[in-house]
């Protein structure tokens, strides 16, 4: 069997929705999984909607949202279909929500979570409006998580109990499409984190055991480089698990940190393939004797450098590292690189405004703190001395830098 995958900008609109049932139809095969993220941009206009509330744009910011999935709608299907009356539904749910309700996490991902389930209801009716059988899966239902922090942590053998138990007499029979990025926790709906599409379609696999994912992209399939940062990137056609997980852990946004291990684990084969030219070669991510490897350069902005001095001019000791250590990790602010003195740590993280003041408030009495962001961190993989030459920063730029034996890594000014 396969899990398929869809992001945002492959079910943009109704043309890119027609697309989609053409690549399904002529690549898809069942048993097949379909996991689809929110269409275009709706996960930003409903966090846009989340924060107007309580002001005159919050009403403005939904007919935004409802005109975009109608318009969609009425080019897709009859005037007549179930479906509109089905997606008129879930925006009639939508607008019922409370939100001023106090746990802003949960209240977050409950209104997000609708841009998944209207993408996935419109998906699974336009199939079978082709003629393919489809069987619209709600998620939640069988991805099941611990709230930790904004995102869930998955309770693995829950989700693959439910995975197939629920997909037992389906998988075969009907082409299953469900929703990316949501869960269920104990407290009620929770995200997977940003892009977590591409982690659900990984649970999905590693759950029934597929043979491959296929991640449809605007991309080719993984290159080394973004394309808006370098002029001319190549295409990787054959990546290693390991290798691919650094790149995510590094900053490339092509597929999602999480998405790597389970498939690792069982060795499942993961494509990353153009939804614009299907039929041109994917990057493969499997297992691969590690050979000559291309230099890859990653660019991870929003940066914040923080740093930390002890009040008594004493040493940045363990118990002192121990203290900073646990303060970011209770906050949720995972270190993208970092650097010590004598008497003095730095850290990178990416920034948040909130996190930010808040790890300054709690440890205000045990050290002098400074920070500077808008900074762009700069990974360079597998680099040779012509790599360097040609994309290292400038000395004056640099205001944190390391260099190891395969990679060099510089934090400058976005």
């Amino acid at each position: 069997m396969q899990v398929f995958k869809f992001g945002g900008a492959s079910i943009k609109d109704a043309n890119a929705v027609k697309n989609v049932g053409e690549i399904i139809t002529k690549f898809g095969k069942k048993p097949l999984v379909v996991v689809v993220s929110a269409m275009g941009k709706t996960t930003r206009a409903l966090e846009d909607l989340l924060t107007s509330y309580g002001s005159e744009n919050f009403q403005a910011n939904f007919e935004k949202v409802e005109t975009y999935h109608q318009n969609i709608l009425q080019d897709l299907f009859p005037e007549n279909h179930h479906v509109l009356e089905e997606v008129e539904r879930y925006f009639t749910k939508l607008a019922e929500i409370d939100f001023s309700q106090p746990d802003k996490v949960l209240l977050h991902a409950e209104v997000v979570s609708f841009g998944e389930i209207i993408s996935s209801v419109i998906i699974s009716n336009y199939l079978h409006y082709m003629g393919l059988d489809s069987y619209w899966l709600y998620a939640p239902d069988v991805v099941k998580s611990q709230r930790l922090y904004s995102e869930g942590s998955l309770l693995w053998d829950e989700t693959e109990k439910q995975i197939n138990h629920t997909l037992a007499s389906l998988i075969g029979e009907k082409i299953i499409v469900t929703q990316g990025y949501i869960a269920s926790s104990s407290d009620g709906i929770i995200t997977l984190g940003k892009e977590g599409s591409d982690f659900t379609a990984a649970i999905f696999a590693s759950c029934l055991k597929a043979e491959k994912v296929t991640i449809w992209k605007d991309v080719p399939g993984i290159l080394n480089a973004d394309p808006k940062e370098i002029m001319d990137p190549v295409q990787l056609f054959k990546l290693d698990y390991k290798e691919a997980s650094e790149m995510t852990y590094y900053g490339a946004t092509v597929i999602h940190p999480k998405t790597i291990k389970p498939l690792a684990l069982k060795s499942i084969p993961l494509e990353v393939r153009s939804f614009d030219h299907p039929e041109a070669n994917p990057t493969v991510i499997h297992r691969y004797k590690e050979e000559e490897l291309e230099a890859s350069i990653i660019f991870k902005r929003n940066q914040c450098l923080f740093s930390f001095k002890v009040l008594d001019y004493t040493f940045v000791d363990e118990e002192n590292l121990a203290t900073i250590f646990k303060v970011l990790h209770e906050l949720n602010l995972p270190i993208n690189m970092m650097q010590n003195s004598a008497i003095s740590l730095s850290v990178c993280f990416n920034y948040d405004a909130d996190k930010v003041e808040r790890l300054l408030s709690s440890l205000a009495d045990k050290f002098t703190m400074y920070y500077n962001k808008d900074l762009k961190l700069i990974t360079i993989k597998n680099f040779t001395d012509e790599v360097l030459k040609k994309y290292a920063p400038e000395p004056g730029e640099i205001l944190l830098e390391q260099r190891t034996r395969n990679n060099y890594r510089a934090l400058v000014r976005a």
